[in-house]
């Protein structure tokens, strides 16, 4: 059987979730130490068998007519033989109506955060994937603002423990930033093994939330592990991140000064919230921070605190046990709906999903699917008190790098990331600016630095992808052009996908 690290408690957020266990101090300066080129994992011939096996055919609750342009694949890769490790990936090849040379689309790994959440049930169900799924948990919907139709996404399940992905072993499930970050990096070696026509296509990684860890981890263990390579597989172009915790005291600072700006807490906790908290870590808050958290969320009331201008969801919430007693992840897509959670849990637990996803195959998780998992949070280990080392690393290595913002979310608000980003001490080399797709509308704010995009995204919350999908396609697009977005409304062009210009 397989140690489980099953909750009915779930959250796709990061921060409002904490544990009270000690933060490795070998770690704060954010910095992973590179592994070693790994060897080849399988032959020719059982990749490509195993690829035959992992593409899905099919899946349940799709139109009886719809045929979808593109390929996926879904299945598990071991990232440790002796402990048993599995994680697990979901495929979604570039959609070949929309993408003008598919054989050319670059690769992206989107990761969710938490840490302890999912990527299949968050970001591609919910977020960027090419379906959501409907009220009653059961039929799919496309998307049409899906990342897939400028690119290949890839979808994991990180670290083991999370969604489909699991351990025979038990102490797996005490695990941190630092081994998040190498087990992932061992999976895409082994991935572009299994997919070696994807070896030297343009590769980015993207996430959100304490993805604002993983990413930059897993970015630096890419890079590092590709000096001295004249010519590596793994093609690394640079990241993104979206509402991604990044430096501790910054991040916790802006929050609070987010919340009373918003109105949503009193003068005297802002006081005692910037006196006492920007010496605490996120995840291992500190005593004294933390009743003063606990105000906060009291004051603040039954608000959806990751979209603050959004009704709650009427069903309750799925995250009774975090610290956030919230609803939230509302959907726009085909409408506005704050139980999406609900719908994709439900689809996810369905048998004939996981048969046709090949996930779960051999039985060996005998519990549920949640979006997010309760044991790994209060056992996590390592977290890093800031990324911005990594990202100073990146950055002179001339990588590209967006960091993108809802500006309605409180969990990790713009004004933290905002302070967070100016902490890095970059030249200017465009002022802030709204920025517009098509219509006179302003559709956020950005501005440029040296070597580094921000981006904020008008009316989004915590998940942009979700909140506001045709925006986020757009900046996935312009991040992917490396241009910066419109400082005024052109033609429709520069959001029309081909097939429909």
């Amino acid at each position: 059987m397989a140690i489980t690290s099953s909750s009915s408690g779930q959250c796709n957020s990061c921060p409002w979730r904490f544990a009270t266990v000690t933060l490795l101090l070998a770690l704060a300066a954010g910095s992973l130490l590179p592994v070693p080129a790994l060897a080849r994992g399988s032959s020719e011939e059982q990749d490509h068998q195993q690829r035959e096996d992992d593409l899905i055919r099919g899946l349940p609750g799709l139109p009886p007519n719809d045929d979808v342009p593109f390929d996926m694949y879904g299945g598990y890769i071991t990232v440790d033989e002796q402990a048993g490790r599995a994680l697990y990936y979901w495929f979604q090849e570039a959609d070949r109506t929309e993408v003008e040379d598919p054989d050319a689309a670059p690769l992206l790994l989107w990761l969710n955060g938490g840490p302890g959440c999912s990527s299949i049930g968050g970001g591609a169900l919910e977020e960027l994937g090419a379906f959501r799924v409907h009220t009653d948990g059961e039929r799919l919907l496309r998307n049409e603002f899906a990342w897939n139709r400028a690119a290949n996404v890839l979808f994991l399940e990180s670290p083991a423990g999370v969604g489909f992905s699991y351990s025979n072993t038990s102490s797996d499930l005490v695990v941190g930033d630092n081994r998040t970050a190498h087990d992932a990096y061992k999976f895409l070696v082994k991935w572009f093994e299994r997919f070696p026509k994807y070896k030297y296509r343009d590769f980015y990684i993207a996430g959100e939330s304490y993805g604002g860890h993983y990413v930059p981890q897993l970015s630096q263990l890419v890079y590092r592990n590709n000096i001295g390579v004249e010519n590596p597989s793994i093609n690394f172009k640079g990241f993104m991140v979206g509402n991604g915790l990044t430096n501790d005291r910054t991040d916790m600072i802006g929050m609070f000064e987010f919340w009373w700006h918003h109105g949503l807490i009193s003068d005297e906790t802002l006081e005692s919230g910037l006196k006492i908290c920007p010496g605490s870590s996120f995840i291992h808050i500190e005593p004294e921070c933390q009743k003063i958290w606990d105000k906060a969320v009291e004051e603040q009331g039954n608000i959806d605190g990751y979209s603050i201008y959004t009704p709650p969801c009427d069903k309750g919430t799925p995250y009774a046990r975090r610290r956030l007693r919230r609803s939230r992840r509302p959907l726009m897509l085909p409408a506005y709906d704050p139980c999406t959670a609900f719908y994709s849990t439900k689809y996810l637990n369905l048998p004939e999903v996981q048969t046709a996803m090949h996930a779960n195959v051999s039985g060996i998780i005998d519990y549920p699917w949640v979006l997010c998992s309760d044991p790994l949070y209060y056992n996590w280990t390592d977290t890093p008190a800031s990324m911005l080392p990594i990202y100073k690393e990146l950055i002179g290595a001339g990588l590209k790098v967006w960091v993108f913002s809802g500006d309605t979310d409180t969990a990790v608000p713009l004004s933290g990331t905002r302070r967070s980003l100016a902490a890095l001490g970059l030249p200017v080399k465009t002022s802030w600016y709204p920025w517009y797709i098509v219509s006179t509308e302003v559709g956020g704010w950005s501005m440029e630095y040296e070597g580094l995009t921000y981006v904020t995204v008008r009316g989004a919350g915590h998940e942009v992808p979700l909140h506001r999908p045709e925006q986020a396609f757009f900046l996935f697009k312009q991040f992917l052009k490396g241009q910066p977005m419109p400082a005024e409304a052109k033609d429709a062009s520069l959001i029309l996908l081909p097939s429909e210009k």
